[in-house]
């Protein structure tokens, strides 16, 4: 009888480890949802890139950008950060910032180039993910509010801004062509540079705000809606060149 107690008893606590190493195995629901959603957005527009639906790819890329930027914030107010849903984000991202562009791209204008198109989306798929590698590896994790090199979907938006203005308007020349080629350039270099830009992460979304800025986020909406692929391709050249124009502007003060 006590043999037979000790088996039921190591049985009870095998399955009591077993549940409670499945407990601490799970993975949060909301947060990874949100990362699927990124990486789901990522994937299809490569499908529609590929389809010579090229607006489409490029939206699609912008609504990934949002979606990544709600997981990271959904987990820390919900207190449900995890180690696996940070390798998660980077493969998503990866995907979405680094692959879909490149197809996009290439697919829209670079294809044209020959060697030099697909190269050059190469470049920058790799820079993405040493981008990404740097982030993950390092104490890279927003140094005072700021990344060191441009983040991937900073990249990412402007390349896809960049191709929906000219769906768009209809600009489909070889000197556009040309600018997309150097953009694509450009923005790699920027990720792999060790240049600050702003991370935005000390903004507070639960703490109590102005009532002027609800006003500005209406009006930024507004803005945004008059003409989306012009307003999002500034906004996005913008903050690119912010790390530069950030650079230059400190070398003046130490020089003058």
């Amino acid at each position: 009888m006590m043999k037979l107690a000790h088996s039921n008893q190591n049985k009870e606590d095998g399955e009591s480890s077993g549940k409670s190493r499945f407990r601490r195995n799970g993975i949060y629901l909301l947060p990874n949802l949100l990362t699927t959603s990124a990486l789901f957005a990522g994937f299809y527009a490569i499908i529609a890139a590929m389809g010579g639906r090229f607006e489409i790819a490029s939206v699609v890329i912008l609504i990934a950008i949002v979606f990544d930027g709600l997981d990271g914030r959904v987990a820390r107010l919900t207190n449900t950060e995890s180690n696996f849903g940070a390798h998660y984000d980077s493969l998503s991202d990866m995907v979405s910032f680094g692959v879909a562009p490149a197809v996009v791209l290439f697919e829209w204008s670079l294809s044209s180039f020959g060697k030099v198109g697909w190269l050059t989306v190469f470049i920058y798929t790799a820079s993405v993910a040493l981008r990404l590698a740097r982030f993950n590896s390092s104490e890279d994790k927003s140094d005072n509010g700021f990344f060191s090199g441009l983040p991937s979907p900073a990249g990412a938006a402007t390349l896809a801004a960049f191709v929906w203005f000219c769906e768009s308007f209809g600009f489909s020349s070889v000197a556009w062509q040309v600018a997309a080629l150097l953009g694509v350039g450009t923005v790699a270099a920027l990720m792999v540079s060790e240049l600050r830009f702003y991370s935005f992460k000390n903004f507070d979304l639960q703490g109590k705000v102005p009532f002027v800025a609800i006003l500005s986020i209406v009006l930024i909406f507004v803005l945004i809606s008059i003409e989306p692929p012009l307003i999002l391709l500034f906004a996005s050249s913008v903050y690119a060149f912010s790390g530069p124009f950030d650079k230059i502007l400190n070398f003046c003060k130490e020089k003058f």
